[in-house]
């Protein structure tokens, strides 16, 4: 299925992409732009962001919409990270930081641990940054994701990415939808002042009605801010679902107005978007700095 002329972006390039790109490098650091093939490194290297991705480019996990590594990283764990995602951030003048992981279930906390320290270093060096999380489910364990939220993050996403039928078949078999809601909820729970974000892919079969039925679950946990984007096939291989349908730009359009009526802060819907978006990271920004 060729893909429409909505999807085009445009390649990676300039003197800033290149800059990020060599800083990335030097400090050792993965990015979930590279590892998970995002379609819009260009943009958003070539404005000086990045998503930082933290705790290796191991996952222990398969969903198949993913083209990051997967494995049994064997617990092994970098100490000097957080220093030098910190450091990283510093260098390129970061104002808004997001840091997420891969999947780390060969862990006793899932890398919660590293995820706080990653914060709070972030956060020593660079006092005047925002900071928000993406993170995995941490199998459930409340005290991991307690052991997170407090670390201080301004943000805490973590993404459902599909509809519940479809969970099953696109997402690794240790996920599952509800485990997700709760998660969201707990972090509500842990600090009900705290910005919770999530994200769907859309494409992948699923109906408008199950679209919006998720939605509304993920407004039932308190979820603050959501993203809409387009399901791209990372790489043509069996590992990876097909596309089932390349959505409308209106039909995006439609489910923004419909979120935003049920009471979501925030909605970046779009074929282009993505759970790290420059835009939906803006807004946030201004909320938590009181400005919005």
């Amino acid at each position: 299925m060729e893909r429409p002329p909505w999807l085009k972006v445009v390649l990676p390039h300039g003197p800033v992409y290149e800059r990020v790109r060599e800083v990335v490098r030097r400090h050792g650091l993965h990015t979930v732009c590279q590892s998970a093939i995002c379609p819009n490194v260009g943009e958003c290297w070539g404005s000086g962001t990045a998503t930082f991705m933290i705790l290796g480019d191991v996952c222990t996990r398969g969903c198949r919409f993913c083209a990051v590594t997967h494995g049994n990283p064997r617990g092994s764990v970098d100490l000097t990270e957080p220093e030098r995602v910190a450091a990283a951030v510093s260098e390129l003048g970061l104002s808004y930081v997001v840091i997420t992981s891969v999947c780390r279930d060969d862990l006793p906390d899932g890398g919660a641990s590293v995820f706080a320290e990653t914060v709070r270093a972030v956060k020593r060096r660079n006092p005047g940054s925002l900071v928000e999380v993406l993170i995995p489910d941490f199998e459930g364990e409340r005290r991991a994701i307690e052991e997170v939220v407090r670390a201080g993050p301004d943000v805490v996403g973590h993404n459902v990415e599909t509809v519940r039928r479809l969970t099953p078949v696109v997402r690794d078999r240790r996920a599952s939808y509800e485990r997700s809601l709760a998660v969201l909820r707990t972090v509500k729970e842990v600090d009900p002042r705290m910005i919770t974000k999530s994200s769907m892919m859309l494409g992948l079969g699923e109906t408008d009605e199950e679209v919006v039925e998720t939605l509304r679950d993920l407004r039932a946990v308190g979820v603050d801010v959501v993203t809409l984007g387009q399901y791209l096939r990372p790489l043509d291989s069996p590992l990876y679902l097909p596309v089932v349908e390349y959505v409308r730009p209106e039909r995006f359009r439609t489910l923004e107005e419909v979120a935003y009526r049920m009471g979501f802060l925030y909605v970046a819907s779009g074929p282009l978007v993505r759970s790290s978006y420059r835009a939906a990271e803006a807004f946030v920004a201004s909320l938590v700095r009181g400005v919005a």
